[in-house]
């Protein structure tokens, strides 16, 4: 079966993105448009094929409770070499 897919303008997936996260996870897929041109497809990860086949390498959220800032992380990894 075909999953139907929407068009949504990029200010209103800005302004609701919990919304199309939610209607995602209920298999449904979107384009978001840019004046009123196609920008992006969002779709459900499964759709890939590859669900589940993602592998945790590390929680950062159990070094900091809110994550650590990606700015952090590429300084340790330019100090590493």
């Amino acid at each position: 079966m075909a999953t139907k897919i929407n068009a949504v303008g990029l200010r209103e997936f800005r302004e609701n993105t919990e919304k199309y996260i939610t209607a995602v996870k209920k298999n449904q897929s979107f384009t978001v448009l840019r004046r009123s041109r196609p920008v992006f497809n969002i779709v459900p990860a499964d759709v890939w094929g590859d669900e589940g086949s993602w592998e945790t390498v590390i929680d950062f959220s159990k070094i900091r409770k809110n994550g650590v800032p990606a700015q952090d992380v590429l300084q340790a990894l330019a100090r590493l070499g």
